[in-house]
């Protein structure tokens, strides 16, 4: 691998809080990390990258996603996952191997990379099972990304239900010794009730002991009110915890989240399509409550951050103008496009635990870089840069991705053995399914 690599011509957006965007301008990376920033940059001993006709800006920011469930991508089961307990989670939870694991983290790892994502929070949906964890981490590694692995309960197993197998610091360790230098390890944990909160004191206390930082699920039907608020009396809530699918939030809630640095991860698609609801946009935002954002569950969902940019700015938009359709006065803002290409980069960077690592390109910053084509016709021609990320552009636009400098996707194909992952995922996806019964690969007849 060249040590340095120097993309030039394109239109960059750093994000950052110091450097300015560029309407053209080139980025040099060296040893994996933004070196400089600017116009007219000369390097003899660079890899040349030609980014005339792109906009050069930080990878996105998956805040939250569960690629366990990868094989079952665009599985029609709308009741069961309304439900909580669709059949393609239940037979993945309880009957998968170490294979599978590895196959659908793979998969669904490089799926996110080819939609220029390059970081991965991935909270793992596998039974406690140290061999199945080892397989997730060492699909982590080969995809290539930087990710941030949640051990966590599985199937909806409330976080005091399954604390055994995951308090005790030699699995931590155990975990972080198996992690590659690109992921880091997490503390994952599902509050299903008030009833909850007072056991997640002596849990929470080993996870910061052992410097790990805490992401919180709700169980299947979304959190209760007043948990959040409990939780933060509780003096739970910190810098160090993450919060998904915040749904039903009073105003005690959305208050502690303010107070408490605690950070929030959404995922708009799939929180709407399986039934949590519409997430509390406008009620985060007025309180500066920036969160990041996340896929989820692809079963669901689109597996790409343009789709959950679209569908976190529109219901906000739509908030507003309900508000105004109902004659209410003291309307807030209408979210910008600006707001929002942050949600999916330096704002989910931060929620994620990695900010001052990636998110902006600035010097000093890992070199995650996605480079976009804005030479095709979905976006042509470019009014405003990041209006065309947001509004106009899809996967179709990825042409590089970088990670820490390392090519990723060159020119739209993606730098990895495809095929074997292809392959994997079909050979366990069909173990799965037959040993569950479920049906899947069938196209439904007498169906338009």
């Amino acid at each position: 691998m060249t040590s340095k690599i120097l993309i030039s011509g394109g239109c960059v957006l750093t994000l950052g809080e110091r450097t300015p965007n560029h309407r053209q301008a080139d980025v040099l990376i060296d040893e994996g990390v933004v070196a400089e920033v600017g116009p007219g940059l000369r390097a003899r001993d660079a890899e040349q990258v030609d980014a005339t006709d792109t906009i050069v800006m930080p990878g996105f920011v998956d805040t939250h996603r569960h690629t366990s469930m990868s094989l079952f991508r665009n599985l029609d089961q709308v009741g069961g996952v309304r439900s909580g307990i669709s059949p393609a989670s239940a037979a993945f939870g309880e009957l998968s191997r170490p294979d599978d694991v590895y196959a659908a983290t793979l998969i669904g790892l490089l799926g996110a990379a080819e939609a220029g994502i390059t970081t991965v929070v991935d909270w793992s949906n596998a039974r406690p099972d140290e061999s199945l964890a080892d397989a997730a981490l060492q699909a982590h590694a080969d995809a290539g990304l930087r990710t941030v692995f949640v051990h966590a309960p599985y199937s909806g197993a409330t976080s005091h239900q399954a604390a055994g197998r995951r308090t005790g610091q030699d699995i931590v360790a155990r975990l972080a010794g198996l992690a590659g230098p690109a992921t880091r390890i997490a503390s994952g944990s599902v509050v299903a009730a008030a009833s909850d909160v007072p056991a997640l004191a002596n849990e929470w206390a080993g996870a910061r002991e052992a410097g790990l930082r805490i992401h919180a699920h709700p169980g299947s039907k979304g959190w209760e009110r007043g948990v959040i608020s409990e939780m933060a009396e509780a003096g739970l809530l910190g810098h160090d915890v993450t919060l998904a699918h915040l749904s039903q939030l009073d105003d005690a809630d959305v208050e502690a989240l303010a107070t408490s640095g605690a950070s929030v991860t959404m995922a708009p698609s799939s929180e709407m399509a399986a039934g949590l609801g519409p997430p509390p946009i406008q009620q985060l935002i007025g309180r500066n409550v920036r969160p990041g954002l996340g896929v989820d569950d692809e079963r669901v969902a689109p597996g790409d951050l343009f789709a959950q940019m679209r569908a976190a700015i529109s219901l906000q938009h739509a908030t507003v103008f309900d508000r105004k359709l109902a004659g209410k006065a003291g309307l807030p803002r209408l979210m910008s496009t600006r707001d929002v290409i942050r949600f999916a980069t330096a704002d989910g960077a931060r929620v994620a635990g990695l900010g001052g690592t990636t998110g902006s390109l600035e010097p000093g910053m890992q070199a995650d870089v996605v480079v976009l084509r804005t030479d095709r016709p979905n976006v042509f021609p470019i009014n405003d840069p990041i209006g065309a990320v947001v509004w106009g552009m899809d996967t179709s636009n990825v042409d590089w991705v970088f990670v820490a400098g390392r090519v990723v996707m060159r020119e739209g194909v993606l730098q990895a053995d495809v095929e074997r992952a292809r392959i994997l995922a079909t050979e366990a996806r069909q173990r799965v399914a037959e040993a569950s019964g479920l049906v899947v690969g069938a196209v439904p007849g007498g169906e338009g």
